[in-house]
């Protein structure tokens, strides 16, 4: 696997500045259990022929339109959660209800995304089970420590999108289930606006309170919430203000 692979699509999606196709719904549930060594996370790898090919990810995808209630249209959180629990039974065996999942953020991606998904992410317990993937989107799963899959993708064995990347660096303070559910409960879900801004080592991805978020410039001094994707690794800075 090349290591600057994404690193290198961000970088010439944003040089081409092109805005990609409409936004579309979409929802991610990321699954957490506690492990002998800790908290772990599921995490699946996607066939390298469909959107975010190859990468490892949460159980997730597109806002179908059996999702959406039609006694409240415009209830765009239950539909994302029941497209949620829909997607995690598709693509691990896994069955959710509705209620075990805690909304945790919700990402938007840069208009020069080619394949633009407004996200919500939500947190929940895994329930007892056996996770079963198709072979079809998805290749391979593994239970996984938040530290161990960023160290994994360090080592160039993974691809995380800076979404996952950054949801995988919350989780990593964590120590059981108990802790990251009763925190994610305890505070609105945040909301992120991904900014990207090309440097010469690669591209760093912005979000609300950095000081180069709105012009899309890494250079400018000021507050830092950036995921900084160069050549020599990546490093997430984030001011305490933020």
């Amino acid at each position: 696997m090349s290591e600057r692979r994404h690193e290198d699509r961000l970088a010439r999606w944003a040089k081409q500045g092109k805005a990609g196709t409409p936004p579309v719904p979409a929802a991610t549930v990321i699954l957490i259990r506690d492990g002998d060594s800790g908290l772990e996370t599921l995490m699946l790898r996607r066939n390298s022929k469909i959107a975010f090919g190859g990468m490892w990810v949460f159980p997730g995808g597109r806002v179908d339109p059996a999702d959406q209630d039609p006694a409240a249209a415009d209830d765009d959180l239950a539909a994302a959660r029941r497209a949620a629990v829909r997607e995690a039974h598709e693509e691990s065996g896994l069955v959710l209800a509705d209620d075990a999942l805690v909304a945790y953020s919700h990402w938007t991606p840069p208009p020069i995304t080619p394949k633009r998904f407004l996200t919500w992410f939500f947190l929940a317990l895994a329930p007892p089970g056996i996770v079963v993937v198709d072979g079809g989107e998805i290749h391979e799963h593994a239970w996984q420590r938040p530290a161990d899959s960023l160290a994994r993708r360090d080592a160039g064995d993974i691809e995380l999108a800076p979404p996952t990347w950054v949801t995988l660096y919350e989780l990593a303070r964590h120590t059981s289930v108990e802790d990251a559910l009763r925190a994610t409960r305890m505070r609105e879900p945040e909301r992120f606006e991904t900014h990207i801004a090309v440097e010469a080592n690669g591209p760093t991805a912005m979000w609300h309170g950095d000081a180069g978020w709105e012009a899309s410039d890494a250079s400018l001094a000021g507050g830092r919430h950036r995921l900084s994707m160069h050549s020599g690794g990546w490093r997430y800075e984030r001011s305490q203000s933020t």
